[in-house]
C-alpha cells in the first residue's frame, strides 16, 4: 500500500442553527478534508479541528500547516502493509496534533478497506449492524425552547439526549427537564468548565438520574475527576482527558471515571481508538463514540467504529439533518423507527461523497506532491 498522493480540500458548511458549548458558539463549520491515492484507490476523512483554539489547541490552519510541511511530505512515496502502521509513523515526524495526523489516518484506513472491497466496520473489526444514536444538544438560553426540543428529539426516536451544561446554567436547566422528562436517559457534558471547587456542586447532580457526567473538568486533571468520582453514583465520563491510549491506561488505574468516549478524529485516528476500546474493554469499562460536528464523512467513520463490541452506550451518530440542511455523502444518515443507525455496508466507509455539491462548497484545494 503505497502512498501516492494527498489531497486536501476545504469546505463550508452551515448549521442548521448555532451550537453553543461553555467554550464557544459554532455557526459555521469550515471543514478540511484529506484525500489519499494508495495505487489507485482513494482513501477519504475529514479533520475534526475548529476554526478557533477553544476545544482543542488545533485549529483547522494549524492542521493544515502540519500536514502541508510535516506529515504529507513524510508519507508521501512511503509503502505500508497495514494502515494501522500509519499512526505510530506519523508520531515519529511530529508530536501532538493528533487531528492532523488522524485526517491522514483514517483517510488510509477507508481506503484500505475499500481496496480490498470491505467495509470499514469490517476492516476496525465491528460487529453490529445497526448503532444506537443519542442526539446532542447545545447550550439554550430559552428553557423553554430547551424544553421543546428535547421532545422533539424524543419523539424523533433517539436513544439519549445530551445536554451541554456550564457553571451557573446547569441545576435549573436539570430541574426544569427531569421536571418535564423524568424517565427520558439523559446525560450533561460540561466541556471542562469546572473546577476543584464544584466538586460538591457537581456531586450534587446524582439528584437528576443522569447516565452520566461528561468530562466536567480540564483535560489534564485525572485526579480531579478520581476525587469526583469517588463521591458520585452517577457514572464520570472522560473526553477531552483521554489524549492516548497510554492516557487511557492511566485514568483506568486512577479511576478518573467510568466510561469513556472516544472520538476517533480528535486521538489521533482509528489505531489509538481501537485500542482506547480494547484497554477500556479489559478493565470492564464501556465505550461510546462522540461527535465533533462532523461531515457525512466524518460520521461515517465514526459510525464504523461505534460498531465494535464494547461501544455499549448510545453514540453521537445523530442523522445527517440533525445538523445541515444538506450532507455531502449520498445517502445521507438517517434513523430509523427505533433510535438507530445503519452501519454502511459498501466498500469503505460505504457512502459516496457527493461530489457535485462538494464542489460547490468548496473554498480551496491543495495537492501535495512528493519531493523532487
Amino acid at each position: 500500500m503505497r502512498i501516492d498522493r494527498i489531497r486536501l480540500r476545504a469546505i463550508e458548511l452551515r448549521l442548521r442553527e448555532p451550537f453553543r458549548i461553555s467554550s464557544g458558539v459554532t455557526h459555521q463549520r469550515t471543514i478540511l478534508l484529506a484525500d489519499i491515492d494508495l495505487g489507485g484507490v482513494t482513501g477519504i476523512a475529514e479533520c475534526v479541528a475548529g476554526e478557533a483554539p477553544n476545544y482543542s489547541y488545533e485549529t483547522i490552519d494549524t492542521a493544515r500547516i502540519v500536514i502541508e510541511r510535516h506529515l504529507a511530505p513524510a508519507l508521501l512515496g512511503r509503502t505500508f502493509e497495514h494502515p494501522g502502521e500509519v499512526g505510530p509513523f506519523l508520531d515519529q515526524v511530529a508530536r501532538g496534533h493528533r487531528m492532523a495526523k488522524a485526517a491522514l489516518e483514517m483517510a488510509v484506513w477507508e481506503g484500505w478497506a475499500r481496496g480490498r472491497g470491505v467495509s470499514l466496520a469490517e476492516a476496525l473489526g465491528g460487529k453490529k449492524s445497526a448503532v444506537p444514536a443519542g442526539v446532542s444538544i447545545g447550550i439554550h438560553p430559552d428553557t423553554d425552547a430547551l424544553l421543546e426540543r428535547i421532545g422533539r428529539f424524543v419523539d424523533t426516536g433517539y436513544r439519549r439526549i445530551k445536554l451541554k451544561i456550564s457553571r451557573g446554567h446547569d441545576i435549573r436547566i436539570l430541574e426544569a427537564v427531569r421536571a418535564r422528562y423524568p424517565r427520558v436517559p439523559l446525560t450533561v457534558d460540561a466541556n471542562a468548565d469546572y473546577g476543584q471547587e464544584d466538586l460538591d456542586h457537581l456531586a450534587g447532580l446524582d439528584r437528576f438520574g443522569l447516565v452520566l457526567v461528561e468530562q466536567p473538568f480540564p483535560e489534564d486533571a485525572l485526579l480531579l475527576h478520581a476525587r469526583l468520582q469517588e463521591r458520585m453514583e452517577t457514572d464520570v465520563c472522560l473526553d477531552e482527558s483521554i489524549t492516548s491510549p497510554d492516557r487511557c491506561r492511566e485514568a483506568v488505574e486512577l479511576g478518573a471515571g467510568r466510561v469513556v468516549n472516544i472520538k476517533p478524529g480528535r486521538v489521533g485516528g482509528h489505531g489509538p481508538s481501537l485500542e482506547i476500546h480494547d484497554i477500556c474493554a479489559g478493565a470492564g469499562l464501556p465505550v461510546w463514540c462522540g461527535g465533533m460536528l462532523e461531515s457525512g464523512i466524518g460520521r461515517a467513520h465514526n459510525v464504523a467504529l461505534a460498531s465494535l463490541p464494547n461501544m455499549r452506550l448510545p453514540n453521537d451518530t445523530s442523522a445527517s439533518d440533525r445538523y445541515w440542511e444538506r450532507d455531502v455523502v449520498v445517502p445521507p444518515f438517517q434513523l430509523d423507527d427505533q433510535g438507530m443507525v445503519a452501519v454502511p455496508t459498501g466498500p469503505g466507509m460505504g457512502v459516496e461523497v457527493d461530489e457535485d455539491y462538494l464542489r460547490a462548497i468548496q473554498v480551496d484545494s491543495t495537492e501535495i506532491s512528493p519531493a523532487a
